[in-house]
């Protein structure tokens, strides 16, 4: 079909699960896909367009003490929220000890991988994103 793979990730989900929403989720995400590339191969065109994106702009790890321990675990208003806007002093982490910790950067992001279990031996909470623009020129088979 293509001269590339495709990954698609849709989630979250815990390993090892199913989830019927997710599931179904995927199923039409890929027949998507394979209508685009169908009328794509047969040589329909595809407009110009601008598409919004999301760029990573900070790996966010969780706080640690002095010998590399968590000391804090996402906040329960953050977790479940990817893609879902971080402003100025909201709650991100809450503290063994039930204090919070606010986000303190200067404008909005958007987080991602919100406390994913693979992530935890990386040293990353999250990633922290920017909403851009993309723009993406007509498409056309080129024979």
């Amino acid at each position: 079909m293509a001269t590339h793979g495709l990954g698609i990730e849709i989630g979250p989900q815990a390993h090892g699960t199913l989830d019927a929403d997710v599931y179904q989720r995927m199923e039409k995400i890929t027949h998507y896909v394979l209508d685009f590339l169908d009328k794509f191969n047969q040589g329909e065109e595809f407009p110009a367009c601008s598409v919004e994106a999301h760029r990573i702009t900070e790996k966010i790890d969780f706080p640690r003490d002095e010998s590399g321990d968590l000391t804090a675990m996402i906040h329960p208003k953050l977790q479940g929220k990817d893609w879902q806007p971080i402003n100025p002093g909201d709650p991100i982490f809450l503290t063994f000890e039930g204090e919070t910790i606010c986000y303190q950067g200067n404008s909005t992001i958007y987080p991602a991988f919100i406390n994913e279990a693979a992530y935890y031996e990386k040293r990353l909470a999250f990633w922290a994103m920017e909403k851009i623009q993309v723009s993406v020129p007509p498409l056309k088979v080129q024979k």
